[in-house]
């Protein structure tokens, strides 16, 4: 049932009732605590501290993505910028961290020249120590070949011929005495050797220059080609030179100056069993016969310094490690 007020406001002739603006529109108030179900309720306004949030339940909504991260001070666009799931994650490093490491680690310096595989060429120059009355210089040559860093086997020879000499000694005790010492002279010799590194190392010199060197021993077998120089009867006498089988044994240092070059001295006994002349003389006919011109055998021992270089070939080479 309409009021009267009500009934009088409405127009004649007209049913339709007046449209009213949408809510919110400009130039209209929509009163407080009323609702119009005409339109859909406003998404509620979040408490403050959480304007960031959205409520996926109500629709029409898209979930707010995450903001990245800001950039690093000093980054560059590495790897990890471009894809995040290439760098190693913290639970990686942790596990990479504690597990056991079985690394080799070289404490000990690398030899600085390796003579394992290579040939040594050795030139020298030999003269006599332990002999004061007759001389024995001359040059020499050895080549070796390592069989490995400590061991090598070679050949090595010398050569005297027309280079022996009386010493000042035996000069001067012959013409004050008129004794005489037999002497014998060598044509040249030639033996297979083996060498042997029990020790090498290095030292400081010259500032700090640092030199590597190496100690060896050696000792062959070979012969010896020597005659006895005539003294006794020189007149009547004249000796050939005789092949005598002659061991060898001695003790050798090498400083290396570069890798495949270095200075050498070695002192090596040459022993052999050696014909001295008779210190007597057969009368008559006997004089000319070979047989009576030699004396006693006698043991000699030609204790022989050697200095000189040697030059390792191949000149370089690569270290390869244990696996």
């Amino acid at each position: 049932m309409l009021s009267a007020s009500s009934a009088m406001a409405q127009k004649k002739g007209g049913g339709k009732k007046p449209t009213k603006p949408p809510a919110g529109a400009p130039g209209t108030t929509t009163p407080a605590g009323t609702v119009e179900l005409d339109q859909p309720a406003p998404p509620p306004t979040p408490p403050p501290g959480q304007e960031g949030t959205v409520e996926l339940d109500q629709p029409g909504t898209q979930p707010a993505q995450p903001a990245p991260p800001p950039p690093t001070a000093g980054a560059t666009g590495g790897i990890c910028d471009i894809d995040p799931s290439a760098c190693p994650k913290a639970a990686d490093v942790k596990a990479a961290a504690s597990k056991d490491i079985h690394a080799e680690i070289y404490a000990v310096q690398q030899i600085y020249a390796l003579r394992a595989r290579r040939f040594e060429i050795n030139p020298f120059w030999g003269f006599t120590l332990n002999d004061q009355f007759v001389n024995h210089p001359g040059p020499g040559l050895a080549i070796n070949y390592y069989l490995s860093n400590v061991l090598a086997i070679g050949l090595n020879g010398n050569f005297y011929h027309g280079l022996n000499g009386d010493s000042d000694f035996n000069f001067e005790n012959r013409r004050a005495t008129h004794v005489a010492a037999p002497l014998n002279e060598y044509q040249f010799s030639a033996a297979l050797n083996f060498t042997y590194v029990p020790m090498y190392g290095k030292f400081a010199a010259f500032g700090d220059f640092i030199f590597h060197y190496d100690a060896y021993v050696v000792g062959g077998v070979g012969a010896i080609s020597t005659r006895p120089i005539p003294v006794i009867d020189p007149d009547n006498r004249k000796f050939d030179y005789e092949m005598k089988v002659a061991f060898n044994a001695g003790l050798g240092l090498r400083i290396f100056l570069n890798r495949w070059f270095a200075v050498n001295a070695e002192v090596r006994d040459y022993i052999f069993s050696e014909k001295l002349e008779s210190l007597t003389i057969a009368q008559g006919a006997g004089k000319t016969d070979k047989g009576t011109w030699y004396g006693e055998n006698q043991l000699t021992n030609n204790v022989q310094a050697q200095i000189g270089v040697s030059v390792f070939i191949p000149f370089s080479w690569d270290y390869r490690l244990p696996k």
